[in-house]
């Protein structure tokens, strides 16, 4: 139990220890504000906003969103204190400050922010949101009117297919206005922020080396078209496979197929009871603790959804007050095409509240859901830091990719902010890993998915586990799968291509950090090779559950009408991704907060310190020794799915790219209690 006078001496040490670091004024500024005559933001100008990419003019009515990042008043101390009460070394573990406390020390003042505010409201810049930290400042203008307002002309580029408004000059400010912000963000890159979940019927993939982008994580809506996109020439089902309660319960005759032609085929979806008895959470049920969820808009029917799944899988529904929404208002939404509408966020939001539920049924749920999927994102987490609605926030979406899909260094600097005001506090921020490997098909180049790559948070990867009748695990291997169509002429099924096959359609992301600044940190140093790290920050930390055909059974009444939100009949799905893994886990962290009675906070300096004191309380996902296939039929083609082919990232024995230490060991959570993870 943290108790305020074990905070306030926290608050004091890291007072005693940043005394004689000089206050960060710009993060990223180029100059200085008080000897230049106009103070260029250099940081503001993405990587992909380059000349081989640009499309055209912007069009001059356009309405853009942008950020204002004011610097904090003692950034090198936010970064002390962050770093003593996460590190068990230090003798200020675990004695975290209240949200008013970091806020008061560490935040904006009043006075700086109110200046900022007035100045661009008389810039003719419309003021949509901004937090209690104030941190930043989110605005709407026209293009013509951020041109103006920032001295810059913004121009439409062409990234990874997508049509997306950045400055095509350095956006600059005179002195005066410069004084006090760290950065600025005026690029569309943010709005290709989208949930890490994916189907198995949207498991539409790229074939190996075709360099063209992958499927995963797209939203319900676009599964199907996708689908059709990648397999060009429709083929005939030519087995049926009939999904199965648990591997092993039915069997479908392939052709040979890595020596045997019986395949067990892929799961209908794990219940809430299969997946506590595969993590054994036993009698803990995470009571007394909370957990946040933050998301892209709101499903308006997930409190029924909720008990509709309960009712059908025999599971408890919600309790009076167990899930509050802090969501904004339906009439604030916007972006909703650019972010993949409501209706893509909802099997999001569901997937997540029901996996936090199903590991931690009696935990409760925060949701915050955002206007859009980029600064209304940075608002639903502030909202949570803000007010301490939570000790646990699981955040199951990324960029795809870093730098490109990261957006501008004022961005990621931004967000580094949040992640440093979360630990300071003991809130423990888990995102998810990413969907697409290693990321290649979609950038040329293999890179982390962004905010997961983040020294600060816990970066979640994923495995496919194989369970019996009894819940009890046959495999557990890392999430990657590659897919084989089976044919069939003159009644003999064969392969035409070699095993494992060449459509990939999904795995954990991960590796080294692109982000020149995210070098390796201490508590990875001695747990990371080298040869995996090259000196960087390395995700994913730990994984759970992701595979979609090992997935996860969810329900609810999918969006008809994107204006109104109206929605259609209650219908049953499988579900997966690491926006599966990373609720799960922020559920597990609950359970072994419950049976600890200990905050972990930002988690991975424990997690990399408790796996050299207590293996044991990890399971380490290494390669199985033979390969793992099941089988599986969509719209029109049969598949031998071959697991563990994840791009060029591999499992190994101990740390991996796939699945960072490996999956979480609830039976182990007294390693976690604060004078065993201090050892």
């Amino acid at each position: 139990m943290i108790t305020n006078s074990s905070r306030h001496r926290a608050f004091r040490t890291a007072v005693a220890i940043t005394a004689a670091v000089a206050t960060v004024a710009g993060l990223g500024l180029a100059g200085s504000a008080s000897a230049a005559t106009s103070v260029p933001f250099s940081s503001a100008v993405p990587t992909w906003a380059k000349k081989a990419n640009l499309a055209g003019t912007a069009s001059k009515t356009t309405i853009v969103e942008g950020q204002l990042y004011l610097a904090l008043r003692d950034r090198a101390g936010a970064k002390a204190l962050a770093a003593a009460v996460s590190d068990p070394r230090s003798p200020s573990y675990r004695q975290y400050v209240t949200p008013q406390q970091w806020i008061d020390s560490y935040a904006p003042t009043q006075t700086v922010f109110d200046a900022k505010v007035k100045a661009l409201k008389a810039k003719k810049l419309t003021i949509t949101g901004s937090p209690k930290s104030r941190q930043y400042i989110v605005f709407r203008g026209s293009v013509t009117a951020i041109n103006k307002a920032f001295n810059t002309t913004l121009a439409t580029y062409r990234v990874d297919g997508v049509n997306l408004l950045a400055p095509s000059t350095t956006p600059t400010l005179s002195a005066p206005e410069a004084s006090g912000i760290a950065g600025l963000s005026l690029d569309q890159g943010r709005l290709r922020t989208r949930p890490s979940s994916v189907n198995r019927t949207g498991a539409a993939g790229t074939e190996t080396g075709a360099g063209t982008k992958t499927g995963t994580g797209i939203a319900p809506t676009e599964t199907l078209s996708s689908l059709r996109e990648t397999l060009a020439t429709p083929k005939a089902v030519t087995v049926t496979t009939p999904c199965s309660s648990y591997i092993g319960q039915r069997y479908v005759k392939f052709p040979t197929t890595y020596g045997k032609t019986g395949v067990a085929t892929a799961n209908c979806g794990y219940s809430p009871k299969q997946i506590r008895r595969a993590y054994g959470t036993g009698s803990s049920d995470g009571a007394g603790q909370t957990v946040a969820i933050i998301d892209a808009y709101a499903s308006p029917t997930i409190k029924t959804d909720v008990a509709s799944y309960a009712k059908k899988t025999g599971e408890a529904a919600f309790t009076s007050g167990q899930y509050t929404d802090y969501s904004a208002p339906k009439a604030s939404f916007s972006d909703k095409t650019a972010c993949g509408l409501p209706s893509g966020w909802q099997g999001e939001q569901t997937l997540d509240v029901l996996a936090v539920h199903a590991l931690a049924p009696k935990a409760n749920i925060a949701y915050a859901g955002g206007f859009n999927c980029a600064g209304g994102l940075d608002l639903a987490l502030s909202k949570v830091l803000d007010r301490g609605l939570a000790t646990i926030v699981s955040n199951s979406y990324g960029n795809v990719g870093e730098p490109t899909g990261a957006g501008s260094t004022a961005y990621i600097n931004g967000e580094v902010n949040l992640q440093l005001q979360a630990a300071g506090q003991g809130i423990g921020l888990y995102f998810s890993s990413g969907d697409d490997g290693d990321e290649k098909a979609n950038l040329t180049y293999t890179a982390p998915d962004f905010p997961a790559s983040s020294p600060w948070v816990t970066a979640v990867g994923g495995t496919s586990i194989g369970l019996s009748k009894t819940s009890s695990r046959i495999f557990s291997v890392g999430w990657g799968n590659r897919l084989n169509a089976v044919s069939k002429k003159n009644g003999t099924l064969y392969y035409k291509k070699k095993l494992p096959g060449t459509l990939f359609v999904g795995g954990a992301g991960g590796g080294p950090s692109r982000i020149a600044s995210f070098t390796q940190p201490s508590y990875q140093a001695s747990s990371v090779p080298s040869s995996v790290a090259h000196g960087q920050r390395t995700s994913p930390d730990v994984a759970a559950l992701a595979d979609p055909f090992t997935g996860f059974l969810i329900g609810y009444r999918s969006i008809t009408n994107e204006r109104t939100l109206s929605t259609g009949a209650f219908d049953m799905g499988v579900s997966g991704g690491t926006s599966l893994a990373a609720p799960l886990v922020a559920a597990q962290m609950a359970v072994i907060q419950q049976r600890t009675g200990a905050q972990i906070g930002f988690a991975n300096p424990t997690l990399y310190s408790v796996a050299k004191t207590t293996p044991a309380a990890f399971r380490d996902i290494a390669p199985r020794g033979r390969a793992t296939t099941l089988a599986y039929s969509s719209w029109n083609a049969t598949y031998a799915v071959t697991l563990d082919k994840d791009t060029s990232l591999v499992t190994r024995t101990g740390y991996d790219a796939v699945t960072g230490l490996g999956e979480l060991n609830v039976a182990s959570a007294a390693a976690f209690a604060p004078t065993a993870a201090a050892r």
